[in-house]
C-alpha cells in the first residue's frame, strides 16, 4: 500500500505539457495514454552531471520493470543553448536515452510539478496519482521497492495493464566517430580521441578523418584488455604521460573512463588497456559519511578508491602527477602512476563558484584542463560557465592550491559577451587549451564557439563560431601558421581552426538561468528538507546523525545567519532586509543501510546516499514566506 493511501489522500498528477516529445515516433503523449502504467517523471537537464547519473541509475529499472514502467524525461532546460530542440534530440541520442522526452523549454510542466532542483523523480501510479516526490540521486534501490509495491497494490486491482511502452527510437546520426569527447596529440603526428558515444578510442590520422585503429570493441562496459576486447563506458579526458614516467608502467596515456568513475591506463605500443584507479563505484561519502576533506592523501590502493565521473586528465608537470578533473564531485584530484597516490587538490565538494585556498574553493562540474608555461592549470569550470586557474607553491612541505576565477560570475549566470573579462560571459565550457603567446583558449560548449582570454590584458575575445557543441581543444603543433584542432561533438568530427590575428568582438548579452523566484520575507526562515528512508531501510546512525546541511547564498551578505555545515535537516536562516533578491544554495545529504528500523545494521548491509544540491532563487518581500520545506526523498 502505497503513503498516499495511508495517509488518507491522493494527489492527482498534472498533465505533461511542453513543446514537443522525443523518442515516441512522432506521436504526442498524455498521462491518460499511460493509464495503467507506473509513471517516473525525470525532470532533467542535459548539462546536468547529477542527471546524468540519474539516466544511469533508471537503467536497470527500465529494463527489469519494461512491461510495468514508463519512464518519462521532461528536459527542462537551465542554459539557454538547452532550449534548442536539435541540441536536445542531439543530447538524447548522445545518452542513450530509451524512454520518452518531453521537451519543456518554458518550465511548464516543471512548474506544474513544483520542481526545484536537477534531478527532481516524480512516481505516478496506474491510476493517475502521484505517490513519491524525489530529488537529486541515489533513489534507484528505493524506487524498486516502490515500484514492486506498486506492482502488488495496483495488480490485486486490476489496474496494472502490461505491455509494451511508447518508446521509439530515433535514427543515428554519427559516422566513423560519434559524439567525440577530447583528444590528444600523439607524438608521430596523429591524435589520440575519445569516441564517446561509441565507447572507445580512435588513432587518427593528421588529416584528422583517416581511422589508423581502433582500441576498444566499442560496447559499453568495463573490461581490461587488448586492443580488440576492452571496453569503456563514455569516456572523456586524455593525457600522455612523459616518456620518463611512461617507461616505468606499462601505459602512455591515462584516458578518464567516465561512466566507469575509473581511470584507464593505455599502451600505445600494444593498445592493452588496465585499470589504473577507480573501483567503479560512485564515489559519494568516507566511511563516516562525511565529505572527505580537500588536500587528503586517499591512501596507496587507487583501485579500491572510488571516482567519479572523472571528466578530463592533465600531466602536470609542476607536480609531477596526473590532475584529475572530478567533474561528479566539483573538485580536483591527483594521482601519482609512480606510487598509485589519490588526493584531492582543490573543491570542497560544494557546487559554485568560491576562490581562495584550494581547500576552500567551490568548483561546478570541471570539465577541461590545460598547463601554462608557469605550471599553472586553467579549468573549464561548465556549470558556473567559467574559466578558472589554479596555482601551485611548492615551497613548503605540501603543495598549497590557490584558486582564481578570470571568466564567470555564478553558478546561474552565462552569456555570450566578449570585453573585460570581469563583465565576460561564456555558455557551459567544456575545453581548454594554452597557445603560445600565453592566452587561453576556450571550447565555449553551448555557444557554439573558441574564445580566447588573454591574461596581460584581461579581456576576451571570440576566435571562431558556428561550431556544433566544441567539447574539446588543443594547440596543433605541426602546423607552420597557428591553428586549434576542435572536437566538434554534434557533428562527430574533429576539424582545425585558423587562430585569426585579430579576434572577433561579440556581445549578445549576459543572461542568468531563468526560474520562478520564491518570495521571502525578510528575517527568520525555517528550512526543512524531508526525508524518509524507503522500506527495508534505516537511517545509519552508527557514527551519529547521518544526515547533514550545508548552506550559503549569493550573494554572501542575503544570509545573516544560518550559513555553514551541519548535522540535521532542519535549520533556522535569518535572511537580510538590505538585499532585494539572490540564491540560496543549499546541499542536503542522508545515509541510509539495508536493515529494519529499530534493528540492527547488519555487517555486510549496502549502503545508500542521498543528496541533492538546490539553488533556490529568492526575492525578499514583505508577506513572503517564512518556511522553506524541500523533499530529498519525500511520499506524499
Amino acid at each position: 500500500m502505497t503513503e498516499t493511501v495511508r495517509a488518507g489522500y491522493r494527489v492527482r498528477a498534472s498533465e505533461l505539457a511542453g513543446r514537443n516529445w522525443l523518442n515516441t515516433g512522432g506521436k504526442q503523449l498524455g498521462l491518460e495514454g499511460l493509464r495503467g502504467k507506473i509513471v517516473i517523471l525525470d525532470f532533467w537537464t542535459f548539462c546536468c552531471i547529477n542527471c546524468l547519473h540519474v539516466l544511469d541509475e533508471l537503467r536497470p529499472l527500465e529494463a527489469k520493470y519494461s512491461d510495468v514502467l514508463v519512464t518519462v524525461g521532461v528536459h527542462s532546460p537551465k542554459f539557454e543553448h538547452e532550449a534548442d530542440p536539435v541540441a536536445l534530440a542531439a543530447a538524447v541520442e548522445r545518452y542513450e536515452i530509451q524512454h520518452p522526452v518531453l521537451d519543456d523549454p518554458e518550465l511548464t510542466t516543471w512548474q506544474a510539478y513544483t520542481a526545484r532542483a536537477w534531478p527532481t523523480l516524480v512516481v505516478i501510479d496506474p491510476e493517475g496519482y502521484i505517490v513519491a516526490h524525489l530529488s537529486g540521486e541515489g533513489h534507484a534501490s528505493g524506487l524498486e521497492s516502490l515500484v514492486m509495491e506498486l506492482v502488488a497494490e495496483h495488480e490485486a486491482k486490476g489496474t496494472l495493464h502490461r505491455g509494451d511502452g511508447p518508446y521509439v527510437p530515433a535514427e543515428a546520426t554519427s559516422g566513423d566517430l560519434r559524439f567525440p569527447g577530447k583528444a590528444v596529440a600523439l607524438p608521430e603526428g596523429t591524435f589520440l580521441v575519445t569516441d564517446t558515444g561509441h565507447h572507445r578510442l580512435v588513432e587518427l590520422e593528421a588529416d584528422l578523418t583517416t581511422v589508423r585503429r581502433v582500441i576498444g570493441d566499442g560496447t559499453k562496459g568495463w573490461r581490461d584488455g587488448d586492443a580488440g576486447t576492452a571496453r569503456f563506458n563514455e569516456p572523456q579526458g586524455l593525457a600522455v604521460l612523459p616518456a620518463a614516467v611512461a617507461e616505468t608502467l606499462e601505459y602512455d596515456v591515462i584516458v578518464a573512463d567516465t561512466v566507469n568513475h575509473r581511470l584507464r591506463g593505455v599502451n600505445l605500443a600494444t593498445g592493452a588497456v588496465t585499470t589504473v584507479a577507480g573501483n567503479g563505484v560512485q564515489r559519494l561519502l568516507d566511511a563516516e559519511n562525511q565529505a572527505v576533506a580537500p588536500s587528503t592523501d586517499l591512501g596507496s590502493d587507487p583501485l579500491d578508491t572510488s571516482l567519479s565521473s572523472p571528466w578530463d586528465v592533465l600531466w602536470s608537470t609542476t607536480l609531477g602527477r596526473a590532475v584529475i578533473a572530478m567533474a561528479g564531485t566539483h573538485q580536483i584530484f591527483a594521482f601519482d602512476p609512480t606510487t598509485d597516490a589519490l588526493s584531492i587538490l582543490a573543491g570542497t565538494g560544494l557546487e559554485g563558484l568560491l576562490d581562495g585556498d584550494g581547500d576552500d574553493a567551490w568548483f561546478a562540474q570541471s570539465s577541461g584542463l590545460a598547463q601554462d608555461a608557469d605550471g599553472s592549470i586553467w579549468v573549464a569550470d561548465s556549470e558556473t560557465s567559467a574559466l578558472r586557474k589554479l596555482v601551485f607553491d611548492t615551497s613548503g612541505d605540501r603543495v598549497s592550491v590557490r584558486v582564481e576565477t578570470a571568466i564567470g560570475a555564478g553558478l546561474f549566470d552565462f552569456g555570450f559577451r566578449d570585453g573585460a573579462a570581469a563583465e565576460a560571459r561564456l555558455q557551459h565550457p567544456l575545453g581548454v587549451a594554452v597557445l603560445p603567446d600565453g592566452s587561453v583558449a576556450v571550447a565555449d560548449t553551448y555557444n557554439g564557439a573558441v574564445r580566447r582570454y588573454d591574461p596581460a590584458t584581461r579581456s576576451v575575445s571570440t576566435l571562431a563560431r558556428g561550431l556544433a557543441e566544441p567539447s574539446g581543444v588543443l594547440l596543433d603543433t605541426t602546423a607552420e601558421e597557428p591553428l586549434l584542432v576542435v572536437v566538434e561533438a554534434n557533428k562527430h568530427q574533429l576539424v582545425r581552426v585558423p587562430v585569426p590575428k585579430e579576434a572577433q568582438s561579440v556581445d549578445e548579452g549576459a543572461r542568468q538561468t531563468q526560474r520562478p523566484k520564491t518570495a521571502i520575507e525578510a528575517g527568520p526562515l525555517g528550512l526543512t528538507v524531508r526525508f524518509s528512508a524507503p522500506k527495508g531501510q534505516k537511517l545509519d546512525d552508527r557514527w551519529g546523525d547521518p544526515t547533514q546541511l550545508k548552506i550559503s547564498s549569493s550573494p554572501e551578505e542575503l544570509l545573516v545567519s544560518g550559513a555553514g555545515t551541519a548535522v540535521g535537516l532542519v535549520r533556522e536562516l535569518v535572511l537580510s532586509d538590505t538585499v532585494s533578491e539572490g540564491v540560496l544554495h543549499i546541499t542536503a545529504r542522508a545515509a541510509a543501510c539495508d536493515g529494519e528500523p529499530g534493528g540492527e545494521i547488519p555487517l555486510h548491509a549496502a549502503c545508500h546516499l542521498y543528496q541533492q544540491d538546490w539553488g533556490i532563487p529568492v526575492m525578499i518581500q514583505p508577506g513572503g514566506e517564512t518556511d522553506l520545506i524541500l523533499d530529498l526523498r519525500g511520499l506524499d
